[in-house]
């Protein structure tokens, strides 16, 4: 019986090389400013940094803040010699967030710890950190009883749709951009995203399908106003 020749075991393929070509054009996709070089030591930490930004963070607008946010961290690091991703103490952290509280608002500063935070515990999941220096870092505290957005009045918001042409495509759409923002207190960016067939009767009256952050899509009645301004453009 001839001997059995042995069957060639498929290699898995490997993924292409962080070139300086390929690191360039993340940094340019994710947004200004200089590459945060403390999390770039090797190809691996590098590989870690991209997977960071693209699988768990979808939000495009949530994704250049939290870069930028890592960029600053990197560049204090880097000015205090601070090297080594394993020498950061929450000592540095809490450095770093007294200083940037001096030249930024509250809200800012949360939002940047919470992306410092969130990338140690990604770095800690691919065993490049044994613990989270951002951890036991307490950012300041803020609260917000009353926005700062003024509310303009049934009349006011009358005053200011009958002022807008409407002989022209572009008046028109802002028309009904303003009355939907204004009679359903949706947010500008699931307004922006309405569709045509976002808007639809239902038992004789007027709904409208809000897409609205995480995927999640929420009905909301037509008001009177927001009927008349919809159908009549």
């Amino acid at each position: 019986m001839p001997d059995l020749l042995p069957i060639p075991l498929a290699q898995e393929p490997t993924a292409p090389a962080l070139t300086p070509e390929v690191q360039g054009r993340e940094v340019e996709r994710l947004g200004p400013g200089a590459p945060p070089l403390l999390f770039l030591e090797g190809e691996a930490m590098s590989r870690r940094l991209w997977e960071f930004f693209t699988a768990q963070i979808p939000n495009p607008n949530t994704r250049r803040a939290y870069y930028g946010a890592i960029c600053q961290f990197s560049a204090w690091c880097l000015r205090h010699g601070l090297q080594d991703l394993t020498r950061v103490q929450p000592i540095h952290v809490a450095a770093w967030i007294q200083q940037s509280g001096e030249s930024r608002s509250r809200p800012t500063v949360k939002q940047h710890l919470a992306a410092v935070r969130m990338l140690f515990d990604w770095m800690i999941l691919g065993q490049f950190l044994p613990v989270n220096p951002a951890a036991s870092v307490r950012g300041p505290k803020h609260s917000v009883k009353r926005g700062k957005t003024p509310v303009l009045s049934s009349e006011e918001m009358g005053e200011l749709l009958a002022s807008l042409p409407t002989d022209k495509v572009l008046a028109l759409r802002d028309r009904a951009l303003l009355g939907v923002m204004a009679y359903t207190f949706a947010r500008i960016g699931a307004v922006l995203s309405l569709k045509v067939e976002d808007y639809y009767i239902q038992r004789r009256r007027g709904w409208l399908r809000l897409h609205e952050k995480g995927a999640r899509s929420m009905r909301s009645p037509a008001t009177t106003h927001s009927n008349s301004i919809l159908t009549s453009t």
